[in-house]
């Protein structure tokens, strides 16, 4: 057996050993394709106030660039969906939000492939990434053969879905490569008809700026009244183009425990929500990725869905 097969076949058992959902393998230089779309969609301004997103284009689109001397772009998916969701009558938080932030434990699973790649390979370098560089991870994760990307600009999986989370190691090892999957999203529309805010302007284009998780977790001014009443309760994050895609009925529940909420959470009804207070804040959301909202966002976002 090859040396690049070999090494291939390494790093997907141990992907699979730390709890990866799947694991594909493309070989990193310019995505050419991917390069006139993310120019069309800054030009247009639909990353909103996102400002980080007009940075380091080169690098966003160029693996090469962001890890010198890199040839394989790793990617790796890990299932969030969760056994149970938040009590019907709620303020609705997204389900990648329920558990331990994802940053520290994809990192930390991906430091751990790092490390047996060392052992069992030998000197290689690269760097992990878990959507924290400009790296478009579901442009890599659908070259390598994980998924395509849906009219919901979603990857999505046959007999998965959608609930999971993407990551990459860049590393300097010549590995054998996956091929990208067909589109199965056909002539179905769910996705765009279901969007409460019509923030996917048209098959496989979100308006960042138009759509609720962008409004309830990136915008740090007051929330526009222009978009009162359109929100759907969704106090953090929005997940209605993946609820309502029938790619979803595949979803099946993780296995990750640090992924398990916090129970209080699910039972919590609106007007607890109403009256959380800081400390029930900081004990509900300790390690969570709604940190990045603070409290004072949670409020704003729970008192534009209350008046």
């Amino acid at each position: 057996m090859k040396n690049t097969a070999k090494h291939t076949q390494l790093i997907k058992a141990e992907a699979k050993r730390l709890g990866f959902l799947s694991c594909g393998v493309s070989k990193a230089g310019f995505l050419e394709e991917e390069a006139p779309r993310l120019e069309r969609w800054l030009t247009n301004n639909q990353h909103g106030e996102m400002a980080y997103m007009e940075n380091h284009f080169d690098k966003r689109l160029d693996p090469t660039k962001l890890v010198p001397d890199s040839k394989s772009v790793v990617s790796l998916l890990l299932n969030y969906f969760p056994s149970e969701v938040q009590y019907e009558d709620s303020y609705k938080l997204s389900k990648y939000a329920y558990g331990t932030d994802y940053h520290f434990v994809i990192k930390d699973k991906l430091k751990q492939l790092l490390a047996f790649i060392h052992d069992e390979i030998g000197d290689v370098h690269g760097r992990a990434f878990v959507d924290s560089a400009p790296v478009l991870d579901k442009a890599w994760a659908a070259k390598s053969g994980l998924g395509w990307i849906g009219k919901h600009s979603n990857l999505l999986t046959k007999q998965v879905g959608s609930f999971y989370f993407i990551a990459e190691l860049i590393i300097d090892l010549d590995l054998e490569y996956d091929s990208p999957v067909t589109d199965h999203c056909g002539s179905c529309t769910a996705c765009i008809d279901a969007c409460p805010t019509q923030a996917i302007v048209e098959p496989y284009v979100v308006d960042g700026s138009k759509c609720i998780s962008y409004f309830t977790i990136e915008l740090k001014d007051a929330l526009p009244n222009a978009m009162k009443g359109s929100f759907d309760d969704w106090m953090f994050g929005c997940d209605v183009c993946q609820d309502v895609c029938p790619w979803n009925r595949f979803s099946k529940a993780h296995k990750e425990p640090l992924f398990n909420p916090n129970p209080e959470l699910l039972s919590m009804s609106r007007q607890d929500w109403e009256e959380i207070t800081k400390d029930v804040f900081q004990k509900l959301f300790k390690k969570s990725a709604v940190k990045r909202t603070k409290f004072e966002g949670l409020q704003r976002n729970i008192s534009f869905l209350k008046d």
